[in-house]
């Protein structure tokens, strides 16, 4: 059991929640290691994987969105620090991801 406090209209209630096992709404993400000599391009911040606008063997520039990331309500614009090759798509639509997970690696 955990304890929270939730505030309504003004007044505090003290509730009890139990965790139970289940479904995750969004897949838990894994971070896998970047390929050897690869640059990671990571996530900046925690937050959900809104869609990947790349895939393995595209060539990007320096400024291409390389997918959008959803972190408190807003969706974020995660661009190639540099020009190359990619080599990896480390993330998926809809994983979750925390702050420095590899989202894309290029070569």
């Amino acid at each position: 059991m955990r304890k929270f406090v939730i505030n309504v209209n003004g007044k505090s209630y003290e509730v009890e929640v139990e965790e139970v096992g289940g479904a995750v709404s969004a897949p838990v993400y894994t971070a896998p290691a970047a390929p050897a000599g690869a640059t990671a391009i990571k996530a900046p911040m925690p937050g959900t994987v809104v869609s990947v606008k790349v895939n393995v063997g595209d060539m990007v520039k320096a400024g291409d969105v390389v997918c959008i990331l959803e972190a408190m309500k807003m969706e974020n614009e995660i661009m190639a620090p540099s020009d190359g090759k990619v080599v990896a798509v480390n993330a998926s639509q809809g994983a979750t991801v925390n702050t420095g997970d590899a989202l894309v690696s290029l070569g």
